[in-house]
């Protein structure tokens, strides 16, 4: 196990990999560990560490970095020990929200952004992640796959007082303006049948900034990157492959990419 000290408090990560460096964060529900598959997938090209936020998987249970605030100083925090000065950010559901903060409070560390499962509104946002232990919301969200072990191994590790501050902060955040802020270039993933954080309509997708390219994963739920992995993957490089501020758009009309995921 990999850790560091941040305010005398563990924070656990992994790391895999040559080159360019990515950070993978997390949702709700999980840890760094359902990224594995993906870490691996890229790390033949890239560098790419998988961390645990506040009160999840083996980092520490300090309560007072539970706030969204928080856990975004904490992927400062982090970079700045590891000697990180840009990178790239893969964030899935509250991960998400934290990766699209930080990008718009250091612009200048983040090269392009990759989330999954962000809420454009919080009242779309299921009760049950607010109401419901950790384990009922592994059951809800997963099926009894192997493949939903990485994310049920970790489960029992969570702090759900993490979760709650987490949604609390949210309640607060313009999430859909925050968005539309942004220039980095980015792709916003959904799982079309995800309970959890439905898909955004039509007049949503209609306002995102010419940066933004976002892809629905038609036979997913909470968690495409287990569900469809390949074509996860392959997006994802594709999209790490973009030359630097090159709009992410054009990644849609690749018909030889399409073809090869099915």
């Amino acid at each position: 196990m990999s850790a560091i000290l941040i305010d005398r408090e563990i924070v656990h990560y992994e790391a895999l990999g040559r080159g360019r460096p990515l950070i993978f964060i997390h949702g709700w529900v999980g840890s760094w560990r359902y990224w594995i598959p993906v870490m691996q997938a890229v790390s033949v090209q890239y560098r790419a560490y998988g961390v645990d936020l506040w009160g999840f998987g083996d980092t520490a249970k300090f309560t007072s970095g539970y706030a969204l605030e928080e856990q975004v100083t904490l992927v400062e925090r982090f970079m700045y020990e590891m000697g990180l000065m840009r990178v790239a950010l893969v964030g899935h559901g509250l991960g998400a929200v934290v990766s699209l903060l930080y990008a718009l409070r250091n612009p200048e560390s983040v090269d392009r952004l990759f989330v999954v499962g962000y809420p454009f509104e919080s009242k779309l946002i299921h009760s049950r992640l607010r109401n419901s232990p950790p384990q009922s919301l592994a059951d809800w969200l997963l099926d009894r796959s192997s493949l939903s072990e990485s994310v049920r191994s970790d489960v029992p590790k969570t702090d759900a007082q993490a979760i709650a501050a987490s949604l609390s902060s949210i309640e607060h955040l313009a999430l859909l303006e925050q968005m539309q802020s942004l220039t980095i270039p980015s792709v916003w993933v959904h799982g079309q049948n995800d309970p959890a954080i439905p898909a955004p309509g039509q007049d949503v997708l209609a306002t995102l900034p010419e940066t933004a390219h976002a892809v629905l994963f038609e036979e997913s739920g909470h968690f495409p990157m287990l569900e469809e992995s390949s074509k996860f993957n392959r997006m994802l490089m594709d999209f790490l492959d973009l030359p630097s501020g090159a709009s992410p758009r054009q990644l849609q009309v690749k018909e030889e990419w399409k073809r090869r995921v099915r």
